[in-house]
């Protein structure tokens, strides 16, 4: 039975403009220097604008909402259509920095050599393989990742050379090839399935008699866990021998690689990119003053040779072609506007974001000293900008300063508080850093346990949990005192 019932729902929409803003706020400086290129491009009404360029040129507002769509007779409201707003007075320019802003250089570095596909392609051509063997082989050589590895399964290889290549064989004779030819290749540990069977590969192309070479042959098949896991004790006492032949063995496993692809190219152009600054941060009279880059700062202007055509399309009722053009031009103006306003609005963003960074950590921008960092979340700058948590995570994510003491990434200089027991707040920043310190100072024959590394940031006026040391020694990177330990 059919029924009709009313409902009411509360829900929210983000316009078009909003979208385009959040995704320009999170941009860094080259991907927004990208991104600008690509609507100057898509966008034939956007123009940059010259030094030439008058304010009659930037045109306005007005003009553009009286053109193009009351003279258009068309069937629906365009106004509707186009998401136009009408608002007088919208800024078409953008012109908001100063000609004396320190200009960036943006240097690319596209380097392309050989890869490590291309290197042991050409090796295969010279054994002596059959048709079917040799396309096996070239398809393992193009399964290995960029260290060199094969990472999938055999079976799984089988299956898609049977699909792909129609080619039916099974698991023996594809791990043979893997086996009697790849893995025979230069450089020595290619084509390994795990760092395991790497390492031997390695260490087994080396031809001698050198008996630390053959211990460490030996430990690397037979007690790989026990060495990838420092358990140096357990191996003086397998092998019955003495802590120093253990150390000479240990250092020939050292000189192995991990990753022997390293050396080559990776499979497309490595780029080398330089880290532009979005800031630059001056003290002036021992003030922290910021300039935003001048290429987050585009001068820009809504075409007036595209408003022309504009005006002159829109005084032909008659013409279906003429009215379809009209309209067109109208969405490209109206776009164009749009994009300046959201440029402008990422200007205002991220130059409150940085203002109200610079106020809470003037001492540190002054001193350049990370025991200066106060404890700063989002929220904080939130609440001095007005704007919201997440507009400031967009704005920080990705962003560097240009300061007195060096470039900084922005998303460095927040951190929680703990208090210590004087009773002060201290950045969590100040703590990694003495933690760090401590770490790098011990002995690394005994290093210090998370109960001893507790005991002496005690003794320093912090007083902190074993399990928030580890945390912070995993955010530093920092592995357990067993796997720091050195012979």
């Amino acid at each position: 039975m059919l029924k009709q019932n009313l409902q009411m729902r509360l829900g929210q929409k983000l316009a078009p403009q909003q979208i385009q803003l959040m995704k320009l706020i999170q941009l860094h400086t080259m991907e927004f220097e990208e991104e600008l290129e690509r609507e100057l491009e898509e966008n034939p009404a956007l123009e940059k604008a010259t030094q030439e360029t008058t304010e009659e040129d930037f045109g306005s507002a007005d003009v553009l909402e009286n053109e193009g769509t009351e003279s258009i007779d068309t069937d629906f409201d365009v106004n509707e259509y186009l998401y136009d707003d009408g608002e007088p007075g919208y800024k078409t320019a953008s012109s908001n920095y100063s000609p004396d802003d320190e200009e960036f250089d943006n240097q690319l570095l596209l380097t392309e050599g050989k890869t490590l596909y291309d290197h042991l392609v050409e090796q295969l051509h010279f054994l002596d393989l059959d048709e079917n063997e040799l396309i096996i082989a070239e398809y393992l050589v193009g399964n290995l990742d960029n260290d060199g590895y094969l990472r999938r399964p055999i079976k799984a290889l089988v299956d898609d050379l049977a699909f792909s290549f129609g080619i039916e064989t099974d698991t023996k004779t594809v791990e043979d090839i893997l086996k009697n030819y790849l893995q025979k290749m230069d450089p020595p540990g290619v084509a390994a399935r795990n760092l395991q069977e790497c390492l031997i590969l390695q260490i087994e192309n080396k031809v001698t008699n050198n008996k630390y070479v053959v211990l460490a042959a030996d430990i690397l098949k037979n007690n790989f866990d026990a060495i990838s896991n420092k358990h140096y004790q357990k191996l003086i006492n397998k092998y019955d021998i003495s802590e120093a032949d253990l150390k000479l063995a240990v250092e020939e496993i050292e000189k192995l690689s991990p990753r022997v692809g390293g050396n080559f190219e990776t499979q497309t152009l490595t780029l080398n990119q330089e880290i532009i600054p979005d800031f630059t941060i001056q003290i002036i009279n021992r003030e922290p003053v910021a300039f935003l880059n001048s290429r987050n700062a585009p001068q820009l202007k809504v075409s007036s040779e595209y408003k022309d055509i504009l005006s002159t399309y829109s005084h032909d009722k008659q013409s279906p072609e003429h009215k379809q053009a009209a309209l067109f031009i109208k969405q490209k103006l109206d776009s164009a506007k749009w994009y300046i306003e959201a440029i402008n609005q990422r200007q205002n963003t991220l130059m409150k974001t940085i203002n109200a960074i610079m106020s809470l950590q003037k001492e540190y921008f002054l001193t350049g000293e990370e025991r200066s960092l106060k404890p700063m979340i989002l929220k904080d700058v939130a609440d001095i900008t007005g704007f919201d948590i997440s507009t400031i995570s967009r704005v920080v994510k990705s962003k560097y300063a240009d300061t007195p003491n060096g470039v900084i990434y922005l998303k460095n200089l927040f951190s929680d508080s703990l208090t210590n027991d004087d009773g002060d707040e201290v950045s969590t920043i100040e703590i990694k850093n003495h933690l760090k310190e401590i770490i790098e100072k011990e002995s690394k024959i005994k290093p210090y346990t998370d109960d001893a590394l507790v005991k002496m940031l005690k003794e320093k006026g912090f007083n902190i949990a074993r399990r928030t040391i580890a945390k912070y020694r995993d955010q530093l990177d920092i592995p357990v005192a067993r796997l720091r330990k050195e012979l």
